[in-house]
């Protein structure tokens, strides 16, 4: 797999998905964090540990949480997700055979919905 940069409009939609004035839906969030992982390929989909049978450790979403809600939250009920379904949903898009490039241009299109759907502080 070759690597491919992230472009200007990725990189602002990262940004840009941390100003959200809500929360998305945990589904949302998944989709963010699946395609953020396909379009940063790091590391490849191929390479990735998949979570055991019994996976029940959860990881946080909070690098796509608004920040403007963090003092209305403690960092115990901030939007969690066990580690097997990021896994999956990330592997949903990679069994699509979706480029990295391919996976950034969704991205941004998704945040640019979010950010009519949800507001946006920025």
């Amino acid at each position: 797999m070759t690597f491919t940069p992230k472009s200007p409009a990725f990189e602002k939609a990262i940004k840009d998905s941390r100003n959200l004035k809500a929360k998305p839906t945990d589904d949302e969030l998944l989709d963010l964090y699946s395609l953020f992982k396909q379009g940063t390929q790091d590391p490849p989909f191929a390479e990735a540990a998949k979570p055991g049978m019994f996976d029940l450790k959860v990881t946080s979403l909070s690098h796509f949480y608004p920040s403007s809600l963090s003092p209305y939250f403690p960092s115990c009920l901030k939007p969690r997700a066990p580690g097997k379904a990021k896994y999956n949903a990330w592997k949903k898009v990679a069994d699509e055979e979706m480029t990295a490039k391919q996976a950034q241009e969704k991205y941004v299109t998704l945040v640019g919905e979010m950010k009519g759907k949800y507001g946006f502080e920025g």
